[in-house]
């Protein structure tokens, strides 16, 4: 057993057993029953766990007599002792098990999400890295086998991106790629500097779970919705009707917008799916911070003005500052095939974060 969290884990199954009791009711409201189900769902993998766990310490304290007896047989204490070290290693196992089934789940990290890419500091050179980011991103998607949906996109006139929004949709999207929201640094010599001289640039990026409407009730008359042709690289528009479509947030100043389809009603739904995807992320780092002033995982708050990544071009190295990673060959990783060893990386820091602050809480 697990002596620090030893507490918690008789709490899980008394309140294990008492859902199967009320379960066990016939008579019972249906909407408790469908709400008790669910808890029972979450529970029931836990309590395997420590089920087997505890299984497993009863069987080493069984042997555990064997090896203290005086009077054991030579043999069968060497037995004994094989089984004992055997034992051992799969309370470890099961013990580390138990212990990330107990970790909190991000209710959000199943939804699909909505990336967003804004050039920042550097002009041209800035539109251009955010190109590469979307790229990265995209390919990324792809490897994982998740769709990918322009939702709109500003190009400048050399195909730099100075803003992109994407709909992501897929399994676990917004677990994999919430650590991504940040500011990204690239160090680079530009294509157009003629002395050699590194240049510094920056693009932001922000991951926004996707929320349903009943995630947000949204005001209809919060909402002031404006209509205008579409535009391609350099401003010119890109076809002859009012087809994209501006929303504002009255009461926050919220605004999204949406170009990428020609018919107006469809970019005002998506526009709306990204209004959404704002209030909701509002809503959830207010409900975060309330929950615990001081809690920040080491891996970063989300924070769009925080910044986590510096791409260096001379040096051929991505540096991700909140988990002091580096990694070489930036093509690569800039290609999305390599995106993976960061990104697990910072997963598990979330989880050794999140396991110390469920020891610390016990």
């Amino acid at each position: 057993m697990i002596p620090v969290l030893k507490n918690r884990l008789e709490e899980i199954i008394n309140k294990f057993s008492e859902i199967e009791s009320q379960l066990s009711d016939n008579e019972i409201d249906i909407n408790i029953r469908m709400s008790l189900s669910k808890e029972h769902a979450v529970l029931s993998p836990i309590v395997s766990a420590i089920n087997e766990l505890q299984s497993c310490q009863k069987e080493i304290d069984g042997v555990q007599e064997i090896l203290d007896d005086k009077d054991t047989d030579p043999l069968l204490r060497d037995e004994a002792l094989n089984e004992f070290n055997r034992l051992k290693k799969n309370l470890e196992s099961l013990s580390q098990n138990t212990q990330k089934l107990l970790i909190p789940k991000d209710p959000d990290d199943n939804r699909n999400a909505i990336l967003e890419i804004r050039a920042g500091t550097g002009g041209d050179e800035a539109a251009l890295f955010g190109s590469n980011l979307l790229k990265m991103y995209s390919r990324y998607s792809e490897i994982q086998k998740w769709d990918i949906e322009i939702l709109s996109l500003s190009e400048n006139d050399i195909g730099g991106c100075k803003e992109a929004s994407i709909k992501i949709s897929g399994n676990n999207v917004f677990g994999r790629l919430k650590f991504e929201s940040g500011v990204h640094r690239v160090q680079r010599i530009p294509l157009t500097e003629t002395q050699g001289r590194i240049h510094t640039s920056a693009a932001t990026v922000a991951i926004l779970p996707v929320a349903e409407e009943v995630d947000i009730d949204i005001n209809v008359t919060d909402l002031r919705i404006d209509t205008y042709r579409a535009q391609g690289a350099g401003g010119q528009h890109v076809n002859k009707t009012e087809s994209a479509v501006r929303i504002t947030h009255i009461p926050t100043g919220t605004v999204t917008q949406c170009q990428d389809g020609k018919s107006q009603h469809k970019n005002k739904a998506k526009a709306l799916e990204m209004l959404r995807a704002k209030l909701y992320t509002n809503e959830k780092e207010i409900r975060d911070s309330e929950r615990s002033e001081t809690r920040k995982l080491l891996v970063g708050s989300g924070d769009r003005s925080e910044r986590i990544r510096t791409y260096n071009y001379p040096q051929d190295r991505i540096t991700d500052h909140r988990i002091q990673l580096s990694l070489n060959r930036i093509d690569e990783i800039l290609s999305g095939n390599r995106l993976n060893e960061i990104i697990d990386v910072l997963l598990a820091q979330e989880e050794s974060d999140r396991l110390s602050q469920l020891s610390e809480a016990n």
